[in-house]
């Protein structure tokens, strides 16, 4: 719902004019525009009077024409917003929408050429994109974005490796001198897959050096509709970073057809970084909701047969071992079991019971349908069946027991990353959904995309995306993508799209473990596009306890495992363990069976990318407030402040804190509960053990 909105003012700018700028609302951010000799567009940001961005470039090249040079400046357009809205769900309730536009409208001649640069400029930050209207030449071939980020200094970056086809890798803290080294240390896919050079993912966070105020830049893309994703080329030398778009294997980036605008290049910026963590710009950014009646999107929790499968070698998602002998396999009834396939009948009882027990809304299910032996042969078939369940799932019986437990089951979709094979499949997998009594769904594309020409960040696959979207809620179905292009703020235009992955998640802790810091970091990068499904709860670290084959260890303690439903929020969070472990925690357990996954407010109240989080949260549904605060591998020392609780009413807190002798690496499973009054005149006093957390239930007395 959109209220209080615009105050307009338009400004008709001569032709003759080659510079024009406008400012945030309360002043602190400028914009400039410019126009050079050659008639190049340029563009500035100066944040609290200082330079911030340097005049960096801006323009398109296309195979039939070039928008980068012969401009002139038409005429320019100011107008001022101030409007808010409803998201269906999210960390607030209600969300201000506050700028001030700047819309340049150029043409260059010879041959003519039409072109206008939106700015949207807000309190927290930056976005612009470009527009292209209906003009002689309506089909572009787009080889390159000029868009430039040029830096006064070598600031500090928190960045991943630029890579077309994944964001599992974690994240370095460099600066623009020492990237090169930085990126050197990673182990990187095939030389088909990455971007190659110095160019880095997006979302990414920059931190001037300035160290008595230094400033916080997220730089990011919001609204990526028909078109590639966004790395950055990083030119150490001269602190500068240049926009790349991810092509085809044919070298181009995207195809398009006019009238069009590209996405928002996104700019958030502050020199408190809880700002960073608490803006809404990417979302302000996309348009709103498309699906009319969303009363059918309801945010969950969700346990899963999917653990059991990454944490040892003894189960897995195939239900025959006969494969090697038999690519396309078409008569599963005939294979033999391999007696390792946990998605089977009695085995997904047993965590409908668990959840129905213990008030978890769903079930995921991985490998319960054919296929699985074909992805080990991939190479010669690759196809998934989505209909089609294995001889030990009883769809009908799983169907029927999940009703009439109050619980519903959560569907698995691994493409194999044959988003083809999907796109035509898909009508029916989603037909077979409702018939069944599914209404969310796990999508994945693990593997190299087929079409082959396509990298998981590409314009087809951008489109893909969306289709799937927009074909689920035509379903009335919530979807999770994995392995999808990273998120841009689109679920706020199809609030059915509830969590991606898109970054290295929790199950890497089965696979040599996330340090500490890793999940200090991805709320000031990855979760500003949108929420991450990072499944948190993991509440036995030590992965010698699964297999003994594998001494690996979780960066974390078992209170910080609770506090990241705080600090990593999304509407579909998973409880990822295995019910027995909750079972020998049950104290534990009782915060994530209580904790909320939708939100009415958040407070951040203490942040340092890479160290620290430490937020509060107002449930939805009720007067409750919770609390969580990470730590990296440091201990820490912390005294919340809870000023933001309503005055004059009384709290139990309920506080889930690491033990004394708790640490990540001897002693992650020590933790204490203890309880105190508190009300909006109080302050709590918490020891954060190396790799830990806490996490607090403040219930309304």
């Amino acid at each position: 719902m959109i209220r209080n909105y615009f105050l307009f003012a338009s400004l008709a700018v001569a032709a003759s004019m080659s510079a024009v700028g406008i400012s945030s609302p309360s002043g602190d951010i400028t914009l400039d525009f410019n126009l050079d000799s050659a008639g190049q567009p340029f563009y500035s940001v100066d944040y609290k009077g200082r330079q911030l961005v340097a005049p960096s470039p801006l323009g398109l090249i296309a195979d039939e024409a070039v928008f980068t040079t012969g401009f002139h400046i038409e005429s320019s357009d100011t107008t001022t917003v101030d409007r808010s809205w409803q998201p269906v769900w999210g960390e607030y309730s209600q969300i201000r929408d506050h700028f001030r536009e700047l819309a340049v409208n150029l043409k260059a001649d010879n041959p003519d050429r039409f072109l206008t640069i939106r700015f949207r400029v807000f309190d927290d930050g930056v976005g612009f994109r470009y527009e292209l209207p209906a003009q002689d030449k309506n089909y572009l071939t787009i080889r390159d974005e000029l868009t430039g980020f040029n830096f006064t200094d070598n600031h500090k970056l928190y960045c991943i490796p630029g890579d077309y086809d994944t964001d599992e890798y974690l994240w370095s803290e460099t600066t623009f001198a020492d990237l090169p080294d930085a990126l050197n240390n990673y182990h990187r896919h095939s030389e088909a897959q990455r971007a190659g050079g110095t160019s880095i993912q997006t979302p990414m966070l920059l931190k001037t050096n300035d160290t008595k105020n230094p400033v916080y830049v997220n730089i990011h893309e919001a609204a990526l509709i028909g078109y590639p994703a966004m790395l950055l080329d990083v030119d150490t030398g001269n602190n500068s970073m240049k926009s790349h778009l991810v092509p085809d294997r044919l070298g181009v980036s995207a195809y398009l057809q006019l009238p069009f605008f590209t996405p928002w290049r996104t700019l958030i910026i502050s020199d408190d970084a809880r700002d960073i963590l608490a803006s809404q710009l990417i979302l302000n950014l996309n348009e709103p909701s498309k699906i009319a009646d969303t009363s059918w999107i309801k945010p969950m929790k969700f346990v899963g047969v999917w653990w059991e499968m990454f944490t040892g070698y003894q189960k897995t998602w195939a239900y025959s071992d006969d494969y090697l002998a038999k690519p396309g396999i078409t008569d599963y009834s005939a294979l033999k079991p391999n007696g390792r396939h946990p998605a089977n009948t009695d085995n997904v009882k047993k965590y409908i019971d668990f959840a129905a027990a213990n008030g978890i809304d769903g079930v995921l299910v991985e490998g319960w349908n054919e296929g699985w032996e074909d992805w080990a042969s991939y190479r010669k078939n690759r196809q998934f069946l989505f209909d089609k369940a294995y001889p030990d799932f009883d769809v009908d019986e799983l169907r029927d027991y999940a009703k009439s437990k109050g619980v519903k089951l959560i569907m698995h979709h691994e493409t194999a990353a044959n988003a083809a094979d999907y796109e035509l499949q898909l009508d029916r997998a989603f037909q077979f959904m409702k018939d069944n009594n599914y209404d969310a769904v796990k999508t994945g594309y693990v593997g190299a995309i087929i079409p082959r020409s396509e990298h998981h960040t590409s314009q087809w696959m951008v489109d893909h995306a969306k289709h799937v979207i927009e074909r689920a809620a035509d379903y009335q179905i919530m979807v999770d993508s994995h392995e999808a292009p990273r998120p841009t703020g689109l679920c706020r235009t199809y609030p059915n799209w509830l969590a991606q992955e898109s970054a290295r998640g929790g199950e890497f802790e089965s696979m040599g473990g996330n340090p500490p810091s890793h999940t200090a970091m991805l709320p000031f990068t990855r979760l500003k596009g949108g929420p991450m499904d990072y499944t948190p709860g993991l509440f036995e670290t030590k992965m010698s306890y699964y297999n003994e084959g594998k001494d690996s260890q979780a960066g974390t303690t078992l209170a910080r495992q609770l506090a990241l439903y705080l600090t990593m929020p999304s509407p579909m969070q998973m409880v990822c363990d295995l019910p027995e472990n909750y079972e020998r925690f049950p104290d534990a357990f009782q915060f994530i069976k209580d904790v909320p996954v939708d939100w009415a407010d958040s407070k951040y109240l203490e942040a340092e990318p890479n160290q620290y989080i430490t937020v509060a949260r107002l449930d939805k549904n009720s007067d409750d407030w919770y609390v969580g605060a990470i730590t990296d591998d440091k201990a820490r020392k912390t005294r919340i402040d809870l000023s933001f609780l309503p005055k004059g009413k009384k709290f139990e807190a309920v506080i889930y804190e690491d033990a004394p002798d708790a640490d990540w690496k001897s002693n992650p499973q020590a933790y204490r509960i203890r309880k105190v009054k508190v009300d909006s005149r109080s302050h709590l006093n918490l020891n954060l053990a190396p790799g830990g957390g806490t996490a607090i239930q403040l219930k309304a007395l």
